[in-house]
């Protein structure tokens, strides 16, 4: 089962190259304190920004990391470009990914019936399950409701879409006309709105930093606790929003180094580090959490 909750790595750097030593630790930390599966090279992992080797050793290592513990691997494996987007979804496939996530094409702008034949190609490229991930600020292109259900239906490994929009209203949507479609938060300040009303599991950036918090909020929502899960949910808005103060994964992966989690503050350019205002706003918000190593 591919569902509750998920963290998207970042991709720690040092001396501009991966840190696999920080990586492998942070996936650790995720098995550690009770997330359901880890997410590798998506948005939050600069995966824009990582060539294509690097992109393949990332889903390796949560991969082997992750191998025996029951935490599962849904792995980026989306371009804006049909043939690479295949290339990655069968290397995750071959290295022993779960599933994998796969964003609508950015850039160039399909349109819906586009869209659709992108994905059907790419789904129909593999065996295991794919993940729509509808993100329309970072991908310049919406995937409509109607289309995301029409692939659900249409292709048999099509299972889920993180929604990423903000749209609540695409939530219930979906929630009343595909009920049996897999819909994940792809915003945090939102899980728990999107848990209440039928969603599945969270893709989370605040779990680099909070797992153990994501985890119960999830829990807790999917177990019909809505009182509890609202409770974490309202703790967690001030961190929420903070960490989306600038682009993603700037703030986070500052919190992260603030915190101690990572030893090393370090960007792809064109990404750079935050301006000082934000950084002590960010150390600021830090100080009403715990964050457990």
């Amino acid at each position: 089962m591919l569902d509750g909750a998920m963290s998207a790595l970042i991709t720690p750097f040092k001396n501009s190259l991966i840190d696999e030593e920080a990586y492998e630790y942070l996936i650790q930390r995720q098995i550690k304190y009770g997330m359901d599966a880890c997410v590798p090279v998506g948005t939050t992992g600069e995966s824009a920004t990582l060539t294509h080797k690097e992109h393949m050793r990332c889903i390796e290592m949560a991969v082997n990391v992750c191998k025996g513990s029951g935490v599962k691997v849904l792995a980026g494996a989306g371009s804006n470009s049909t043939a690479e987007a295949i290339e990655l979804a069968q290397f995750a496939q071959k290295s022993g990914a779960d599933g994998i996530l796969c964003v609508s094409p950015y850039y160039n702008k399909p349109s819906q019936q586009g869209l659709y034949e992108h994905y059907k190609v790419v789904a129909n490229s593999v065996d295991i399950p794919l993940m729509l991930y509808n993100v329309p600020s970072r991908t310049g292109v919406n995937i409509e409701v109607e289309t995301a259900i029409r692939l659900f239906r249409e292709v048999k490994n099509i299972f889920a879409i993180k929604e990423a929009s903000g749209s609540m209203e695409r939530i219930i949507e979906f929630n009343q006309h595909a009920q049996d479609m897999k819909v994940f938060s792809g915003e945090d300040v939102i899980n728990y709105p999107v848990l209440a009303n039928g969603g599945r599991g969270v893709i989370s950036v605040t779990g680099n930093l909070l797992p153990d918090k994501i985890s119960e909020l999830t829990k807790y929502a999917l177990s019909s606790d809505l009182n509890a899960s609202k409770r974490i949910n309202n703790e967690l808005y001030d961190i929420n929003k903070v960490l989306f103060c600038e682009s993603n994964p700037i703030p986070i992966k500052a919190a992260m180094y603030l915190s101690g989690l990572i030893k090393n503050l370090e960007y792809r350019l064109p990404l750079v580090m935050p301006s000082k205002e934000n950084m002590r706003l960010i150390e600021k918000t830090l100080q009403n959490y715990e964050v457990l190593k």
